[in-house]
């Protein structure tokens, strides 16, 4: 077991009477109870608002007795899964954002430095194109392996167990330019596959079911366990290798459980809902405003408050362009952009 790093080394101050620690960590539990309490009102509009608003009565109706028809199957048929895969999505995306920054102490970090993204596109584009795949859950399986093989190539790329931060993120940006220059000849090539891959690629879950819910929902559950037991090596990382090494950090199993819960989380997440951005790039910044730099509160915060951003982008498009809708990925841009620069206005990002 790694020793949690002090917190005066954490946050870089004084260290905190034990009082003024208890006191700090109930604050935080308090407001990771708020943001789950948030949650479920987002989870509600979610249900509840769209190209049809169904009155939360009905929404009720449908959940708890349901009949096969009217509201009913709206509510339980389309926006029940449509609203689980955003929770699922955004916990992962938020959760491997988080990661990324503290595996590689960069504050621009986000899961597609890996290369993730782009190696699940290249694999579904590939599907359809050579192999006639047409169906949104075949797309999971090969979009996973693609994810999880351009991980590993990765890996190999940025020198294995001499691998560091800056070397991974050298190597992703390297197979991710490559394998985009692949996905946009091919799509160029293949009218067909450009056609299916239309909205895939902006990211949406106007196509979620249950299906790929019950696809996806075991990697993504795997990914975030294994990315909370992370949560104190990943502490003494931020201070720096010597710093872990001391406190006892295996350098490398920790590089390599984190690429791996990176797969995990944004490639189920890529494979159902298409390359969303900016989710793990931003949340992680708005959650260390709130509870500092501590990984163990890092991570459940941004499980909870991704999906809310998440859910909350996918109502906005699904209002502002009403009957038709505007995928989640394009209104996740067009809102987090201008926060994020703000953030950066404000913050130093220089270092977390």
């Amino acid at each position: 077991m790694v020793d949690s790093p002090p917190e005066q080394s954490v946050e870089h101050g004084s260290a905190p009477s034990p009082r003024n620690l208890r006191k700090r960590n109930a604050v935080r539990a308090a407001g990771l109870l708020v943001s789950l309490g948030v949650l479920v009102l987002v989870m509600l509009a979610s249900i509840a608002v769209g190209a049809k608003t169904i009155p939360f009565g009905d929404v009720w109706h449908g959940l708890a007795h349901y009949s096969g028809t009217g509201d009913d199957v709206i509510v339980r048929d389309v926006r029940v899964p449509r609203t689980i895969l955003g929770v699922l999505a955004g916990a992962a995306l938020g959760t491997a954002g988080a990661v990324m920054q503290g595996l590689t102490r960069n504050p621009l970090a986000e899961p597609g430095i890996l290369g993730v993204n782009a190696g699940a596109s290249a694999a579904v584009v590939s599907a359809i194109s050579f192999l006639g795949v047409t169906s949104l859950t075949g797309y999971v399986w090969f979009a996973f392996l693609g994810a999880g093989a351009v991980s590993a190539l990765v890996y190999v790329l940025g020198g294995s167990r001499g691998a560091t931060p800056v070397r991974l993120a050298l190597a992703g940006t390297a197979a991710t330019a490559a394998l985009y220059g692949y996905v946009n000849a091919v799509q160029l090539l293949d009218s067909a596959a450009l056609e299916r891959l239309r909205f895939w690629t902006v990211g949406s879950l106007a196509s979620a079911d249950m299906a790929v819910v019950g696809k996806v929902w075991p990697f993504i559950v795997a990914g975030l366990v294994l990315a909370l037991v992370l949560a104190r090596p990943l502490n003494a990382m931020e201070m720096g290798e010597d710093s872990a090494r001391a406190l006892g950090v295996h350098l490398t199993r920790t590089r390599i459980l984190s690429m791996l819960a990176v797969t995990l989380l944004c490639g189920a997440a890529t494979a159902a809902c298409g390359p969303i951005v900016f989710i793990g790039l931003m949340v992680p910044h708005l959650v260390r405003a709130i509870t500092g730099p501590d990984m163990r509160w890092i991570l459940p915060y941004a499980a909870v408050l991704a999906p809310v951003l998440l859910l909350g982008s996918d109502v906005v498009g699904r209002v502002v362009t009403s009957p038709s809708e505007l995928q989640v990925g394009i209104v996740t841009a067009l809102i987090g952009g201008p926060v994020f620069i703000h953030l950066v206005r404000r913050r130093r990002m220089g270092q977390l």
